[in-house]
Formats: C-alpha cells, sequence, structure tokens
C-alpha cells in the first residue's frame, strides 16, 4: 500500500484491482434489443405528452419510443439528437427520475414510469455503436464563430452552428475537449470514456476548428475573439470553488471536490489514487454527492456529506442521496463546519448543529467532532475568470432567453449563466438555442 506524503491518513491501494474493477462498472447496465422492446411497449405514446414539456431539450419521447418499439433505433436516436445533440450523456446523467420519467403518466398511475432514459441509451448507443454521424452540413455561409468552452453548452452550440454551415472554432483551456462531462461528473456513470467518445463523435459534423490549452483572459481576451469574428459563444462553465470559511481550511487534507472528481476521472488506474480512510464531504448537490459516493468506491471506510441545511433542500436529487446511501454514505443535515483540527494535517471537523430561523441559520451551540483525514469541500463553484464588460449578477453572466449578453455580439449559456438549473441537458438545451439565435442573426 503506496502512501501519500500529504498525510499519513490518505493512501492509495485500499481495494484490489480486481474490487476497484467492480466498483466503478457502468452504474446502468443497458437494455438489449429485446429489453428494450418489452420498455418501449408501456409507453402509452399520450397526446401532448407531460414528458415531452418536463425535458429541457424538448425530445419528442413518445416518438423516439414508437420507434424503439418498430425496430428503428437508428430513426429513434436522429429523433433525439435532432434536439439534444448529447442526447447519449444525458441518458446517463440526466435526473430523469425528475424530469421526464416524474411526468410520465406511467408513474401518476402505477407508480412505475417507462425507463426513458434507458431506451434512450439505448437508442443512441445503437447508433454511436455504428459510427455513423447521421447529420450533414449545409453549404458554407461564410460567417465564423468562436466557441469558448468544450462543456454541454459548447459543444451543443457549436454543432449546431457547423452543421448550418458557419465554420467555428471551439477553444478550451484544458488539453482535452468534454468540460463537464469529462472532468466533473462519476466515472461509474460515464463508463468506458464514453465523453470523450461523444466528442469524438460529434466532430464529424465537420467545420469545427479546436484549439486546447487556450484560455479566457490570459492567452485570448473577450475584444480580440469580438473582433476576429463574427458572433462570440460563452460556454466557460464555474471554474472556481467557493471557500469553507472556516479556521483550519489551509491544512493539508483540505480540497477541493471538482478537483478530485476530475483527477479520478484522468487516472490510468484507480488503485493508485489516494483516498482517506475518513472522509467529509461538505456541501449538498451533485458534486458533494459524486466525491463522497466515488470516495466510499476508493475504499474510505467512513464517508459523510456534511449539509447546513434539511435534507430536502439538498439541490442533489432523492434519488442521487438514495444511491449515496445505499453506498455506504451517510448524510448529516443541519450542521455547518466551524473549524478543522490537526497539527498541519486534519485529524478532525468540528461542526456546531444550526436551525432554521427568520434571520438566518443560527447555532444551537451544540457541537460534534468527526474524525477526518480529508475533507473535500463542495459548496458550490464561481466564474474563474469574469469577462470585462458583461453583466455579472450573483457571480454570474446574466444574459436574455436567447442567451444574449450586454455586450453586442456575445452570446453565453451553461453553468456561467445566471438563472436556470445546473444541469448537462439545460447547458445543451441553452448552447442550441444560443446557436439558432446566432445564425438568425448572422444571416438577416
Amino acid at each position: 500500500m503506496a502512501s501519500n506524503t500529504m498525510t499519513p491518513g490518505i493512501v492509495s491501494g485500499r481495494l484490489s484491482e480486481d474490487e476497484i474493477k467492480k466498483n466503478f462498472d457502468d452504474l446502468y447496465t443497458p437494455l438489449d434489443g429485446h429489453e428494450a422492446a418489452v420498455a418501449a411497449d408501456r409507453c402509452y405514446f399520450c397526446y401532448d405528452a407531460p414528458c415531452i414539456t418536463a425535458c429541457p431539450t424538448a425530445i419528442d419521447i413518445p416518438l423516439f419510443i414508437r420507434q424503439i418499439q418498430t425496430g428503428t433505433p437508428e430513426a429513434a436516436a436522429k429523433t433525439i439528437l435532432d434536439q439534444n445533440i448529447l442526447g447519449g450523456m444525458c441518458a446517463r446523467v440526466c435526473p430523469t427520475e425528475t424530469l421526464c420519467e416524474e411526468a410520465c403518466v406511467r408513474e401518476a398511475a402505477e407508480g412505475k414510469p417507462v425507463e426513458i432514459g434507458r431506451l434512450q441509451r439505448f437508442a443512441t448507443d445503437t447508433l454511436m455503436d455504428t459510427g455513423v454521424h447521421p447529420f450533414m452540413r449545409a453549404s458554407d455561409t461564410g460567417k465564423s464563430i468562436a466557441v469558448v468552452g468544450t462543456g454541454p453548452a459548447g459543444l451543443a452550440c457549436a454543432h449546431r452552428l457547423a452543421m448550418k454551415g458557419h465554420s467555428v472554432t471551439l477553444y478550451d483551456a484544458k488539453s482535452k475537449l468534454g468540460g463537464l462531462n469529462e472532468f466533473g461528473i462519476a466515472a461509474y456513470k460515464t463508463a468506458g470514456n464514453f465523453a470523450e467518445k461523444e466528442v469524438n463523435w460529434l466532430l464529424q459534423i465537420g467545420g469545427i476548428t479546436v484549439k486546447s490549452g487556450v484560455r479566457l483572459g490570459h492567452e485570448i481576451s473577450l475584444d480580440d475573439l469580438a473582433d476576429a469574428f463574427d458572433a462570440v459563444f460563452l460556454g466557460i462553465g464555474l471554474g472556481g470553488v467557493n471557500a469553507l470559511r472556516a479556521d483550519g481550511e489551509d491544512k493539508t487534507g483540505v480540497e477541493d471536490a471538482v478537483s478530485f472528481i476530475a483527477h479520478l476521472r484522468q487516472a490510468s488506474d484507480l488503485t493508485k489514487l489516494p483516498v482517506g480512510r475518513n472522509v467529509i464531504v461538505v456541501g449538498g448537490g451533485m458534486t458533494a454527492v459524486d466525491a463522497a459516493v466515488q470516495s466510499k468506491l476508493l475504499g474510505a471506510e467512513n464517508v459523510t456529506i456534511a449539509y447546513r441545511r434539511d435534507q430536502d433542500r439538498m439541490s442533489a436529487s432523492r434519488y442521487e442521496q438514495d444511491h449515496a446511501t445505499s453506498s455506504g454514505v451517510r448524510i448529516l443535515t443541519n450542521v455547518v463546519l466551524r473549524q478543522i483540527i490537526g497539527n498541519g494535517s486534519v485529524c478532525e471537523a468540528e461542526f456546531e448543529y444550526v436551525t432554521q430561523t427568520d434571520a438566518g441559520l443560527t447555532g444551537t451551540g451544540e457541537i460534534l467532532r468527526l474524525p477526518a483525514d480529508q475533507i473535500f469541500k463542495a459548496i458550490g463553484q464561481t466564474l474563474e475568470t469574469v469577462p470585462d464588460r458583461l453583466d455579472i449578477q450573483g457571480g454570474k453572466i446574466v444574459v436574455d432567453a436567447a442567451g444574449r449578453t450586454s455586450m453586442p455580439k456575445i452570446w453565453a449559456g451553461g453553468d456561467c449563466t445566471a438563472g436556470g438549473e445546473d444541469l448537462t441537458v439545460t447547458a445543451v438545451a441553452e448552447g442550441r438555442d444560443a446557436a439558432e439565435d446566432i445564425h438568425n442573426t448572422l444571416m438577416v
């Protein structure tokens, strides 16, 4: 067992290679052809189907399920991808239990919805496995657009613009494309390097030039892009991590959950990835859940999610919370981290129980100390670089319904923009819709 030089409690090799492989295998077993046909047969093919309304990208769900039912999954995939070019990833990571499946008539009648997410994955995987890209570029328009960021919003925007015949230059600060899908989602949800495969498949549309390792505000500026291109789309995400604001935050063993997940996603050998014996994740969103569950899967003995409000206020869905607890993660609510204790390295975390009052969260005076050798910060992210001359609200870029910012020629979408939900599928919709508005504006 190799020890980590940061702190004695954080080590690699807690589990064997076989145990790690099993733990990080595909979370959801894909449907085979027969299972997909049976699942599709449960759909009522509703007129004015509520599942369509509940989908942020407005996929015609009854149509694609009927296409699966009639034995044409490739056509079903085209129906999905027409609205959501990242339909394969969204089938894996979307909280369908609170979106389309929650709205399903079967859910209301029987408490068991049509398995829309798994059917979507069956269709998109079937098509992508053929290597076929079902979209063709329109004739070259002579217009050029810069898309900054290769997360869901940027990729959706770039693909739609390229499909309409525009020349797109895709910039990303990292050497590998994919943004959140590649670096920020639990590995067991995207097994088999799916994020990378999906990006490569998407780029088959043509007309997209990739420039990686280029950061906004460093190698390029917004003004330079606005001068060089007919339009600019920002899908830069949220690269900064909020501080815990607790005494002892600078101790060794305190890390941000985003970086931990990114390192895990890029690790070639997970048996060599260090993890603590006693891990605490501070936060209540999807990042907190992903960091906590994966710590457990790496072999951490005791993993606790500590959240300052009631459990029903956690932004992670109840389904994800249940997945965490079933994986052995403890969820501790109504606690605020007051101090991190240790001589250089973390050894304990001190929390105070709080209650919600008219004045906000109020300490009760009741103190709880938990052993810890690794603490992850997962209490939200911020813009890493604030673009000049753009209106900012709540630390995010202000946009209108079409994704237009306060600066001419500049659009934005995804997690970096104010309002909306921080979901992959929402980011795809915003990137797609901004592309449509850019196209309509340039072609007047």
